[in-house]
């Protein structure tokens, strides 16, 4: 199903690139776009996942040079019956990470330094079982070529004020309005597009995930101090590279001015609150198979459990060479 709606969206990408062509430049500047969308898509395909790494200076981190956090990742993707990804490491004091790649073969996962320093190892644990169902979904490959094919779209809508337009030989029967549609909406259009694909796909992903690290609350309680610590540190690389936004497990971008209007993610609180009832419910299940035990504690900033786990059998104290 994924693989059918990546091409539905190349299809609707290619058209709104025709159509900002056309705008611009008449029948000959949608042909150009047609030629350019064709090339871009083919590019997409195969090296958008290296492209999104780069604009974020995602360094590759092995066993080596990052135990701990190579463990976590191993450890869940035999947990989800995957392949192992990829690991990459970005140098950045926001907590945040996403994944890449066209599929599970060829998938990659990244994790921000400020992420690793300020989470605790189950933590950290249940945001990359998030990175990792959304390879299993094959949502990387959609999301990946979205941000950089809306990238381009945008690109294209802001270079549309060097351009003339309703002059009879690009046939542009718009004219100078036609210039600015290109500049305003096709924009807008990619953005909706790049909304409505995020918001759906991060609740699939945040049970799934929760599932393969084995704990909804741990998500939870990530997601609380990754939003919180998204407020207060800018990430001058997501800044600089918006259209990338919907690949993170939280909105890297500041949030100034509409951003939260026209964010490509859900409400934080409202997914908090889906991976709470998702708890309910496992307690519930477990109550109904054997005898009820102590509730579990509060979301908070202390670790969030002291049985033993795979990750963080020390209950948090654990930190790796980024420490």
């Amino acid at each position: 199903m994924n693989v059918m709606r990546t091409g539905m969206l190349l299809a609707f990408m290619t058209a709104l690139f025709m159509g900002v062509g056309f705008l611009i430049g008449g029948t000959g500047g949608m042909m150009i776009a047609l030629v350019i969308a064709a090339g871009m898509n083919l590019f997409s395909y195969w090296n958008s996942d290296k492209m999104v790494l780069n604009m974020h200076h995602a360094v590759e981190v092995d066993e080596a040079n990052a135990p701990e956090y190579y463990a976590i990742v191993r450890d869940l993707a035999a947990n989800a019956n995957l392949p192992m990804p990829k690991v990459f490491l970005i140098q950045n004091d926001q907590p945040n990470a996403f994944a890449t790649g066209r599929n599970p073969q060829n998938a990659a996962v990244a994790a921000s330094t400020g992420l690793l320093q300020r989470l605790s190892p189950q933590e950290v644990a249940a945001v990359m079982a998030h990175e990792l169902a959304h390879v299993e979904h094959r949502d990387t490959l959609t999301m990946t070529v979205t941000a950089t094919l809306a990238g381009a779209i945008s690109m294209l809508g802001n270079f549309a004020m060097f351009f003339g337009g309703g002059s009879r030989e690009n046939n542009n029967p718009l004219g100078f309005i036609g210039v600015l549609i290109a500049m305003i909406v096709a924009p807008f259009a990619a953005m909706i597009v790049q909304m409505a694909i995020s918001r759906t796909r991060e609740y699939a992903a945040d049970r799934r995930g929760a599932q393969i690290c084995g704990n909804p609350l741990w998500l939870a309680s990530a997601l609380d101090k990754i939003a919180r610590g998204a407020k207060q540190i800018v990430n001058e690389d997501a800044e600089r590279n918006p259209a990338s936004a919907p690949l993170f497990i939280i909105n890297p971008l500041s949030g100034q001015g509409v951003d939260n209007l026209f964010s490509t993610h859900p409400s934080t609180e409202n997914r908090i609150a889906a991976l709470e009832a998702m708890a309910n419910e496992f307690s519930q299940a477990r109550a109904a198979s054997r005898p009820a035990r102590a509730p579990q504690a509060p979301i908070d900033d202390e670790p969030l459990d002291d049985r033993p786990s795979p990750w963080g059998r020390d209950g948090g104290g654990r930190k790796g060479p980024w420490a």
